[in-house]
């Protein structure tokens, strides 16, 4: 992967710079890392939540799933509007419609206010997401595409550790509300450094594009939803996430009963280990898929399938083993592989879907993620009632052999075509902003 050079003037942007291609990764990383920083923040701040507005588990489980169901309901119909939109534009109003929501959940005053405003927050994520990935397609081509989105995925890991640990450290020493005036304030920042270099591709005019093709609401959803390949890098993207939803929601609990770990310690286990693990996993995923992509038609799906393959056994370890260590070992393990899988999950659909229909793709694949993860809360709640977390955790690895075979059978299928015919699909990568 190309060094990234000192940050271009505005000059150097508008005359399409083969560098601005990776500032513009290190742009959308820090709009990542914020939106996941804000996401993981209101679950580090329950308990002061809890106890200024009098809650119930109940209450406090909507007010942190308000987001995702928001989130994952407007995903179809915000990607399909990022198609017709300038990207930049999109983005650009989204994050300002976001920080605006963390910033006012600063500011409520009542257990309905904060639905409403962590509700609201999931709109504007909604909208970013599918522009995001849509844009580093643009920028970024076979060569070199896996490696951008794996290093925007990084974002995720690092957000949701950073955005936990610091809300949690502002919230004990300023109250609870002072950690969104951070990050509210810091998406404004962001806003204006995007205003100041994000573009749009050279020679790319998505609404006159939308609007000349006559594309339509429903043309944008079949083309994942009748689209064979993509229904099964769909099906796959729903397991993936219900393991993962499974593994982050209740391995703290679990930490807690079986290995006798404090509250914070468990949740700092449980967090920390798998997320730092997934950041190198990521930056490993994407590299590998790009080398293997240049040979092979179907080389970013096998390393999507190795990373659930090499996964499966730690997870059958965490849920089996009964020492601390091997436990820790297990996790950080799963960490590594669940990040190989995760760095190719948009550059892996856009190897199937055509251009004109990738933000509508992308938002509807990771609604229908959502929802997938958003049900392995309550069933593993009522499994483990019966069989215990550590049994739960361990069967999760046959949901992972399981979707790593589809992954290796669509890969085979997709090697049959000449990488040359994969290229003709879609044009050449556009490296330079458009003025």
């Amino acid at each position: 992967m190309n060094a990234i050079p000192s940050l271009p003037t505005s000059g150097e942007a508008r005359s399409g710079s083969g560098s601005y291609r990776w500032w513009l990764v290190a742009m959308l990383w820090l709009v990542c890392f914020a939106n996941y920083g804000d996401r993981q923040a209101i679950f580090s701040v329950f308990p002061p939540l809890q106890k200024a507005f009098a809650l119930n588990l109940v209450q406090l489980g909507v007010i942190g799933s308000a987001f995702m169901w928001v989130y994952a309901l407007f995903g179809p119909l915000a990607g399909w509007l990022c198609d017709r939109a300038s990207y930049r534009w999109t983005i650009i109003g989204a994050l300002l419609f976001w920080s605006a929501c963390a910033a006012g959940t600063a500011f409520t005053h009542s257990y309905r206010e904060l639905v409403l405003v962590r509700a609201l927050g999931g709109l504007g994520e909604a909208f970013y997401f599918p522009a995001a990935m849509s844009l580093l397609a643009k920028f970024h081509g076979r060569d070199t595409r896996s490696r951008a989105m794996a290093l925007h995925q990084s974002a995720v890991y690092a957000g949701s550790i950073a955005g936990g640990g610091l809300a949690a450290w502002l919230a004990e020493t300023r109250g609870w509300r002072n950690p969104f005036e951070v990050f509210g304030a810091f998406g404004a920042a962001l806003v204006l450094l995007l205003l100041l270099w994000l573009r749009d591709p050279a020679g790319s005019d998505p609404v006159v594009a939308a609007k000349s093709s006559g594309e339509s609401f429903r043309s944008g959803i079949f083309a994942l939803l009748g689209n064979p390949p993509a229904l099964v890098l769909s099906a796959v993207f729903i397991g993936a996430n219900f393991v993962a939803v499974i593994f982050l929601s209740w391995t703290p609990e679990y930490l807690y009963q079986k290995f006798h770990m404090s509250l914070a310690l468990a949740g700092l286990n449980a967090s920390a280990w798998l997320q730092a693990a997934s950041i190198m996993g990521v930056i490993a995923g994407g590299v590998f898929a790009d080398m293997l992509a240049r040979r092979n038609a179907g080389g970013r799906i096998f390393t999507q399938a190795a990373g659930l393959l090499l996964g499966a056994p730690f997870l059958f370890l965490t849920g089996w083993t009964s020492s601390t260590v091997v436990v820790l070992g297990a996790m950080t393990g799963f960490g590594v592989a669940k990040g190989i899988y995760d760095a190719n999950i948009w550059a892996s659909l856009f190897e199937v879907v055509p251009v004109q229909h990738r933000g509508a793709t992308v938002g509807l694949m990771n609604s229908l993620g959502w929802f997938g993860g958003g049900i392995a809360t309550v069933a593993v709640a009522k499994a483990a009632s019966r069989f215990g977390f550590g049994v739960c955790l361990s069967a999760t690895s046959l949901i992972y052999v399981s979707l790593g075979c589809v992954l290796l059978g669509l890969g085979r299928a997709l090697a049959k075509f000449p990488v040359d015919l994969q290229k003709r699909l879609e044009p050449a990568a556009e490296t330079g902003p458009r003025t």
